[in-house]
């Protein structure tokens, strides 16, 4: 499992059970889960912020603080936080030039989330500051014409100052030297993220998805 630690106020949005887990979508299926054992991809914060009067949910990964951000939730949405997790994830991670040995790796490492409220001070003052950052770099655009890819992309790319250490963390480098770090080969990778080994002239658009609601 994947562990998420929600503010108060993103919790009480999120339709999960006395175990923190949320409905297995009907559109999207499940994403796999090994039971007793966390995936090492696991220890996100997350928060729910306002703005433009529009939800929106940024996650920080708790030892590198790369981010992610879900613009513009609609209600039926937060039941579906897991596929939108995966979804801003794995597009981040390709704004962010990962490779795709690396993108296969957290295929192979995605699981279910787990919801819960316990925080971690120095992780949720990162957390907040990329909140505010990010509501002023949507100043001048709308943030229901935006999926957040490259907002997120452009947090991780700066340096993050946390109390118990002396150096800065750079996010993107660091999560992604953590995903070097992982094995090629884990858990049955996830159908929905991982795909077929291709020639290198050819291309798939598997990967790619459009939304007519959304874009950038």
């Amino acid at each position: 499992m994947i562990e998420i630690h929600c503010t108060k106020k993103l919790l009480a949005r999120l339709p999960v059970d006395e175990q923190g887990n949320l409905p297995v979508s009907k559109t999207h299926g499940a994403l796999p889960t090994v039971p007793g054992q966390l995936s090492p991809l696991s220890g996100w914060h997350a928060n729910l912020l306002t703005i433009q009067r529009r939800n929106c949910v940024m996650f920080v990964h708790d030892t590198t603080r790369f981010p992610l951000f879900i613009a513009s939730l609609k209600k039926p949405d937060f039941a579906n936080l897991e596929y939108w997790f995966e979804d801003a994830l794995m597009n981040t991670l390709m704004k962010c030039g990962a490779t795709a040995l690396q993108l296969k790796k957290v295929g192979h490492a995605l699981q279910r989330l787990k919801m819960d409220s316990q925080t971690d001070r120095s992780v949720q003052g990162s957390l907040n500051q990329m909140g505010q950052d990010a509501g002023f770099m949507l100043e001048d655009c709308k943030v229901d014409e935006i999926l957040g890819y490259g907002l997120a992309a452009n947090l991780a790319q700066r340096p993050c100052m946390i109390k118990s250490g002396k150096d800065a963390l750079w996010p993107e480098r660091d999560f992604l030297a953590l995903l070097e770090s992982l094995p090629e080969q884990g858990a049955a990778p996830n159908p929905r993220t991982v795909q077929p080994t291709l020639p290198e002239n050819v291309t798939s658009m598997a990967g790619f998805r459009y939304r007519k609601d959304r874009y950038h």
